[in-house]
């Protein structure tokens, strides 16, 4: 929902709003969608464990940060699906391949939490 060009703020209202919004997808992706429910309570145990076995700020961060991208991109695969979907319901060649490449971008984030944890984690025990 683009706003007309301005330079003054948004305002606490549209920011605000704005927030509403975004919890209002998070709350129906975690309704609907069997996938983003899986890797939210996956989040339950790995979420503690990145600032547990995090040794530096940095390192939590990037292990938990590894974790929010995969959220990310479950919520952008979705969102496309879903789109996808309303315009066309019948197979058509041009939706599997939008559908299948937001499904490469979810698995190619969770490559990254795995990268992300055993270039950080592995090292310390070998």
């Amino acid at each position: 929902m683009a706003d007309e060009v301005s330079v003054f703020p948004r305002g606490p209202g549209k920011i605000w709003r704005a927030m509403q919004w975004s919890l209002k997808g998070l709350h129906t992706a975690f309704t609907i969608e069997s996938s983003f429910r899986l890797e939210c309570y996956l989040m339950i145990p790995l979420a503690p464990l990145s600032f547990l076995l995090g040794q530096a700020p940095l390192e939590r961060v990037l292990l938990f940060g590894s974790l929010l991208l995969v959220l990310s991109a479950e919520l952008l695969n979705s969102a496309i699906e879903q789109v996808v979907d309303k315009i066309s319901p019948e197979f058509a060649v041009f939706a599997g391949r939008a559908k299948d490449m937001g499904s490469a971008a979810v698995f190619v984030t969770m490559l990254n939490v795995l990268a992300v944890w055993g270039c950080l984690l592995v090292p310390r025990w070998i």
